[in-house]
């Protein structure tokens, strides 16, 4: 009887976090302060390559992709999380249950997939910078772009599909977030189908993800190793090696997040923790990487950062050399407008300025 209410109930219990007493509000605020973060140097990314005429370019345009999704896979776990922690509410309906972990396994995906379309990128632009214009055209761009999100929507979608056919018997994720291994244990049937295809994928998502950045990359480093330039290296180095360091990262820390799960003696919190990393480590080193490694997002960044400081101190001196012009020679009627200079204010200042005699020094001599 109770088997049967729990597989028409859609809400669900997550394993909430043994937190101590009092420490919930520096987890929440720590928290917060990660989730701003993250979202303020991610979002600074997009809108650089949006607004940016000199990053309109094929790579930056693939590149577009990872902030993106970085993004959307920290958006959502996080703030639910959070929210969790703060109310000590530990309940999700099964559909959205089933949407976090659908955005989550997208998010996994979408990083491997996006990381072997940047690494054909530089492939082409190192070894075949003549031709690069020619091959990068938008349209191929565009159908990259399309194929990374549609082979790792197609692999997911693919994946979760196959519960729909198992019965559900529980009603407690055993996480503190939703994923598929998770939504798996709530089911009473026979799931060796599931985690086969659940294998099946990782394998591919990993095969061709891996396999295409290794070609790439020793295709650059045979290149660069046959040329004598020292700028030809320098640019592969440059090029190449955030998006190597963004690799090593997700697969370091997705590693230490399996090996959490096999060994029985890690206590449960830390295998909970080690499954967070995944998506909080990627999205906050990922858009750092990318600014301190590719020198033309940071020269950008940098400019775009001392225009504005410029017209800000620009602005401030002019405004302060106003009011002290304003007081110097005063106005009818100026002073009570509460230190603002109006149009026709600066227009008689102009006009007193350009029309007075030039002053001399006493003693000076006029030159013939």
């Amino acid at each position: 009887m109770e088997n049967q209410s729990a597989e028409f109930s859609f809400e669900l219990t997550l394993d909430p976090f043994v937190i101590p007493p009092g420490g919930k509000y520096p987890i929440f605020i720590f928290g917060i302060l990660i989730y701003l973060f993250s979202v303020f140097c991610n979002l600074t990314l997009v809108l650089l390559i949006i607004l940016k005429k000199n990053l309109h370019k094929p790579m930056y345009f693939i590149l577009l992709s990872l902030p993106l999704n970085d993004f959307i896979g920290m958006t959502a776990m996080l703030p639910r999380l959070l929210s969790d922690i703060l109310t000590e509410t530990h309940k999700i309906y099964y559909p959205l249950c089933v949407l976090q972990a659908f955005v989550l396994h997208m998010y996994g995906g979408g990083i491997l997939f996006i990381l072997a379309a940047m690494s054909f990128d530089r492939y082409v632009a190192i070894c075949m910078p003549l031709r690069y214009s020619s091959i990068m055209t938008p349209r191929l761009v565009v159908f990259i772009i399309s194929l990374v999100w549609s082979c790792d929507f197609i692999l997911i979608l693919s994946l979760f599909s196959l519960q729909t056919r198992l019965p559900r018997c529980r009603s407690v994720i055993t996480n503190v977030y939703c994923d598929n291994p998770s939504l798996l244990k709530l089911t009473c049937g026979n799931t060796t189908v599931n985690n086969i295809i659940g294998l099946f994928n990782t394998a591919v998502m990993q095969a061709a993800s891996v396999s295409i950045q290794a070609l790439s990359y020793i295709k650059i480093l045979i290149m660069c190793v046959g040329r004598r330039k020292c700028n030809a290296k320098t640019k592969a180095v440059n090029t190449c090696v955030a998006q190597l360091v963004i690799l090593v990262i997700f697969e370091v820390v997705g590693t230490f997040t399996i090996l959490s799960h096999r060994f029985k003696n890690v206590s449960m919190d830390l295998q909970k923790i080690m499954g967070m990393l995944i998506f909080l480590v990627p999205p906050v080193l990922n858009p750092i990487v990318y600014g301190l490694y590719t020198n033309e997002i940071r020269n950008t960044l940098l400019r775009v950062l001392k225009n504005r400081s410029s017209f800000w101190i620009v602005e401030r001196f002019v405004l302060i050399q106003g009011k002290t012009q304003v007081y110097k020679n005063p106005l009818h009627g100026y002073e009570g407008q509460g230190g603002r200079m109006t149009s026709r204010h600066r227009g008689l200042l102009n006009t007193r300025s350009t029309n007075s005699p030039v002053q001399r020094c006493p003693g000076s001599r006029q030159m013939d």
